[in-house]
């Protein structure tokens, strides 16, 4: 049996999302943050996420078979909120090409901070264009997009029928190029106007022709539980300033 219908989760509003959104808009070089990116724990508003995506659990944990999860702090704490008590077919696999985007020298700065600090980069990046700039000792959109490929030919051709992955932003954008597919320019198109929002699922159904998008960033669940909507575009992809 193969995986025919896959539910992508991105992790609740962390304490990284808030200190960088806060550091963009107080115009700071830096993001005041003394934790490494995978040890960055949820804020309380995304623990209530959390927990109201488990309410959405409580109408289609009976039905998913597979759960995988992102080894990082933020998506581990968004499953084991959401999934409370429950009982999983198998327990809830964590594999690390779930995790987030690397930085590299970037981590940590903010776009104001990017352009002072690293302008040889930058224009590296405009030449280059964002899916393939490879930021020093980071990666680039390209680089998580082949460790995804990996992920999805190890697992999607596996037993159970459907599965939820519980990762990042930048992963549930690139699992979209991979699966649906998208070419480059239609990937960054899709990205500039659509937003990867916290605790929000995607959904993707198999069909026999490929993989159809069904919900794109639904949140329909924070709403009715009362849930803030938190919107932050998670690790920063820095723009030329």
């Amino acid at each position: 049996m193969a995986v025919s219908e896959l539910f992508l989760v991105r992790h609740g509003e962390s304490v990284g999302n808030v200190a960088a959104t806060r550091a963009e808009l107080e115009g700071l070089d830096v993001i005041p943050l003394d934790i490494r990116d995978a040890d960055v724990p949820l804020s309380d508003t995304g623990r209530e996420q959390a927990a109201a995506l488990g309410e959405w659990l409580d109408d289609h944990h009976g039905s998913i078979d597979t759960y995988w999860v992102s080894p990082y702090l933020r998506a581990q704490e968004t499953l084991r909120i959401a999934l409370r008590d429950r009982a999983t077919p198998t327990p809830p696999v964590t594999d690390e090409r779930l995790r987030d985007r690397e930085l590299g020298i970037l981590d940590l700065l903010t776009r104001r901070g990017a352009a002072a600090r690293h302008p040889e980069e930058m224009a590296r990046r405009l030449h280059l264009g964002k899916f393939y700039h490879r930021p020093p000792g980071g990666e680039s959109w390209a680089d998580v997009a082949l460790r995804l490929r990996s992920f999805l030919r190890d697992h999607l051709d596996g037993p159970g029928d459907r599965a939820l992955v519980v990762a990042h932003d930048a992963v549930v954008m690139l699992i979209l190029y991979v699966l649906l597919p998208l070419r480059e320019q239609e990937l960054l198109d899709f990205a500039a106007d659509h937003t990867v929002l916290n605790a929000s699922v995607t959904h993707l159904v198999r069909r026999e022709g490929g993989w159809d998008l069904a919900v794109f960033s639904d949140v329909a669940h924070l709403q009715r539980e009362g849930a803030d909507i938190t919107v932050h575009p998670g690790s920063p992809d820095v723009e030329p300033a």
